[in-house]
């Protein structure tokens, strides 16, 4: 088993909790760090932290940003009528790059999830639920997985309850997104079917 002098291995150990890093890229990335010229270090050191010290959720959609609220929130131009809700604030550059949506977004942060201890009360939705007022139709774009499947219905049932003194029309992004994949991944032309083939709940 290779040792490292502590201030590597620690480094290695931080690199190894970032999603999709295992033990030998953690080790490659420490070493880059390593020889990389000390402003190219200080510079990934500051990035880190500002984005820490800067970056915060929307008030109204908990999208991540640097101004509150964000700008699709904030846009005179969008449709506020129409609220497109997703997993996670990387899911909206994917519906983004469709060029085919104007309305805003609201990010639940997470699926319901009992095997991880993920339950309704988890997820970011009572921001959601406060504006629907002001709401024709809410598009549940989550990823077609069993979790995905899961909060959609039951998201689905609860908008129904909230908003059962005024209309509002709930909808599925079509099957455009393989099932089992995540909408992060999709491309543009399979995103836009998506969208435009999106079913009544």
């Amino acid at each position: 088993m290779e040792r490292f002098a502590q201030p590597m291995a620690r480094l290695i150990e931080e690199l190894r909790k970032l999603p999709g890093i295992g033990a030998k890229s953690a080790q490659r990335l420490a070493f880059h760090i390593l020889r990389a010229p000390g402003e190219e270090a200080s510079a990934l050191a500051q990035a880190i932290q500002e984005l820490r010290a800067k970056l915060r959720l929307c008030s109204v959609c908990n999208n991540v940003t640097d101004v509150d609220p964000c700008v699709y929130c904030s846009s005179p131009t969008r449709t506020h009528a129409t609220v497109c809700v997703v997993e996670e604030p990387t899911n909206i550059s994917a519906i983004e790059k469709t060029r085919s949506y104007n309305g805003i977004y609201h990010v639940l942060h997470g699926t319901l999830s009992p095997l991880n201890g993920i339950g309704p009360s988890q997820l970011r939705t009572a921001n959601l639920f406060s504006r629907l007022g002001g709401i024709e139709e809410i598009i549940l774009a989550l990823s077609p997985t069993v979790e995905g499947e899961a909060t959609s219905h039951w998201l689905a049932g609860e908008l129904h309850r909230a908003a059962a003194d005024h209309p509002l029309r709930i909808t599925r992004i079509a099957t455009g997104i393989p099932a089992g994949s995540d909408i992060e991944y999709a491309d543009e032309v399979t995103m836009s079917r998506a969208l435009e083939g999106r079913r009544e709940l």
